[in-house]
């Protein structure tokens, strides 16, 4: 399979799987750095034949024959790299031996930062999209604020979109700044500067903090993160029935939206997403893409280009408030792309607007191996079939601990991807006496 843009320049890519940076979350949560690193092997899915990954840790081989399987790339035509270390230069060594001495095109980070930024000038290739190290480099000012909590609330007042109240404090300030906004709202959610996908949240109410208790809260609970000068974010917690975000594209020829969808939460953490948004959330797509492209032109006028998220909440009542942004390749871009690629080669049942997908996670009964895993879905006929257009993909590869299985689903519509998730809950459910549930895909019998 070659490029699908005939425009595009020739020579292997190498996709910089750099999930662990200081860009998106404090570089003390090395807990939350490590569960990062092991989605890394998801960033195969980018590859074509010629293409290097570098990722932090190693992809299983029978996880990348399963992705060149489906993406018809043929597996001795990409390269796996682990960095040996921090030394940049044997890193470069092992990325140029593995092209066999063929120009490189760029390198593409999962995010914008001096490790990607060292990694090309090493390689003397530039930073995609950018026309050059340089360009790239000239955006990391823009790219690290627009990734903090502060730095968003700020940006996002100025362009006019709808923020909870809230209050920005060094960590010293902020049990003052709790009592004050749990004085007007009665629930508060605090947020470390600089994090995602809800790690360091911490949500509070009052009755935590009453004029009687015999000490006010006095910031303990607070993620070990940002040192005493540390910002935090203080904000009035919204009441919220829906956690829907935008992803756009922007740079020099302007912004589009990419896609939008629903954020699956569980205590202010992502667990999966669901994309085009479900009805009852469609209406907010226009709000979202609007702030996108306010954010978008933002960030382009500072020397920006790429991908880039932005979040938020929507009440009861349909209101819709902002929340952050993701100025990177986020949890659900690799998915998404994945998707668009397997629907493009496959035979999809969707409409004209494309198939409907999901990503989320399920616990095994037992530890299975990849290829026993894959079976299993197989069997049961959920797996991910092109001559169906649609099914389950295990696309982050093999969990270390072999039962919580991050997954994507692909259906016609949204009912599809429900009954595929409803039925891989129950396949792979603990039967009564041992006994293997059997499913069947939607519209299907089981037997």
């Amino acid at each position: 399979m070659g490029r699908t843009d005939p425009t595009e320049p020739d020579g292997p890519l190498v996709v910089h799987a750099n999930l662990v940076s200081d860009l998106a979350v404090d570089p003390e949560e090395r807990a939350v750095l490590r569960a990062w690193a092991e989605q890394a092997p998801r960033e195969a899915w980018l590859l074509r034949p010629g293409d290097v990954l570098v990722s932090p840790v190693p992809v299983a081989e029978e996880f990348l024959r399963y992705v060149c399987g489906l993406t018809g790339v043929p597996r001795d035509s990409v390269t796996v790299v682990v960095p040996p270390g921090d030394d940049t230069a044997e890193l470069c060594h092992h990325v140029v031996g593995a092209v066999g001495g063929r120009p490189l095109r760029a390198v593409l980070p999962t995010a914008l930062d001096g490790a990607a930024i060292g990694l090309a000038r090493a390689l003397g290739v530039p930073v995609a999209p950018y026309s050059s190290v340089a360009a790239a480099e000239a955006a990391l000012g823009v790219t690290g604020l627009l990734n903090t909590k502060a730095g968003f609330r700020s940006a996002a007042l100025a362009l006019g979109m709808r923020l909870p109240d809230g209050l920005v404090r060094r960590r010293d300030g902020v049990p003052a700044a709790v009592r004050e906004l749990l004085a007007s709202y009665g629930r508060v959610v605090v947020k470390p500067d600089r994090s995602a996908g809800g790690h360091g949240m911490l949500f509070l109410t009052e009755a935590e903090d009453t004029a009687d208790a015999p000490d006010p809260w006095t910031g303990d609970g607070l993620a070990p993160v940002g040192g005493p000068e540390g910002l935090w974010v203080v904000e009035q917690r919204i009441d919220v029935a829906r956690s829907v975000s935008v992803q756009m594209e922007t740079g020099p020829g302007g912004t589009r939206a990419l896609f939008c969808g629903e954020m699956r939460t569980e205590d202010g953490a992502f667990t999966g997403y669901l994309s085009p948004l479900p009805d009852p959330a469609a209406h907010v797509a226009a709000t979202l893409e609007a702030w996108g492209h306010a954010l978008g032109g933002f960030l382009a006028a500072r020397g920006y280009a790429g991908p880039f998220g932005l979040d938020a909440m929507v009440t009861p009542g349909g209101e819709v408030f902002a929340g952050e942004s993701n100025v990177r390749r986020t949890a659900t871009t690799t998915p998404r792309a994945m998707v668009t690629r397997l629907a493009a080669d496959g035979v999809s049942r969707a409409g004209a607007g494309g198939p409907v997908w999901a990503t989320g996670k399920v616990r095994a009964p037992a530890a299975y191996p990849f290829g026993a895993a894959v079976e299993r879905l197989r069997r049961g006929r959920l797996a991910y079939d092109p001559a169906r257009g649609e099914g389950i993909v295990l696309y982050a590869g093999p969990p270390p601990d072999g039962l919580t299985w991050r997954y994507a689903v692909i259906a016609g519509d949204h009912a599809g991807v429900a009954r595929y998730e409803e039925l891989l809950r129950a396949a792979w459910a603990p039967a009564p006496g041992g006994a293997t549930a059997r499913s069947g895909p939607p519209g299907s019998r089981s037997g």
